[in-house]
C-alpha cells in the first residue's frame, strides 16, 4: 500500500468511526428523552417507532463499515438513509403535534437531518 492508499484509508476509517459514534449516539439521546416523557398513549407510540428507526439507523451503519462487498454496504447504507429520513419523520410529527416542546426536540432533529444528508450524499458518492 502506497502512502496515498494509507492516507485514504485512514480518513475512511476516522469518518466511520466518527459517524458509528454520532449514530448511536442519537439513540442514545432519544432514550434519554423517551424515558423521561413516557406518559401519553399517542408519545409511547410515537417513541416505540422513533427508537426503532434511529436504532436501526445505528445498527445498520455499524453493518456498513463491517460490509464484507460492496453490494453489502450499498446495501446497508440504503437502509441507513431510509431509517434516518424516518426518523426525521417521527421528530417532525412529534414537533408538530406539541406532544414534546419543540425546544428539546430541535438538537435532535438537527442531528438527525444532518446524518441523514451525510448518508445521503454518501450512497449516492458509494454508488457511483
Amino acid at each position: 500500500m502506497n502512502d496515498m492508499e494509507s492516507v485514504l484509508r485512514e480518513e475512511q476509517e476516522s469518518y466511520n468511526e466518527l459517524f458509528r459514534h454520532r449514530t448511536k449516539q442519537l439513540a442514545l439521546e432519544i432514550l434519554k428523552l423517551y424515558r423521561s416523557h413516557c406518559q401519553t398513549d399517542e408519545l409511547r407510540i410515537i417513541g416505540k417507532q422513533l427508537i426503532r428507526s434511529v436504532t436501526s439507523v445505528a445498527a445498520n451503519y455499524r453493518a456498513v463499515i463491517r460490509a464484507r462487498s460492496d453490494a453489502e454496504k450499498h446495501s446497508k447504507l440504503c437502509i441507513v438513509v431510509e431509517e434516518a429520513d424516518e426518523t426525521v419523520f417521527w421528530l417532525e410529527l412529534l414537533t408538530e403535534s406539541i406532544i414534546i416542546n419543540a425546544s428539546l426536540l430541535k438538537p435532535l432533529m438537527d442531528e438527525a437531518l444532518e446524518i441523514l444528508k451525510v448518508m445521503s450524499a454518501y450512497k449516492k458518492k458509494y454508488k457511483r
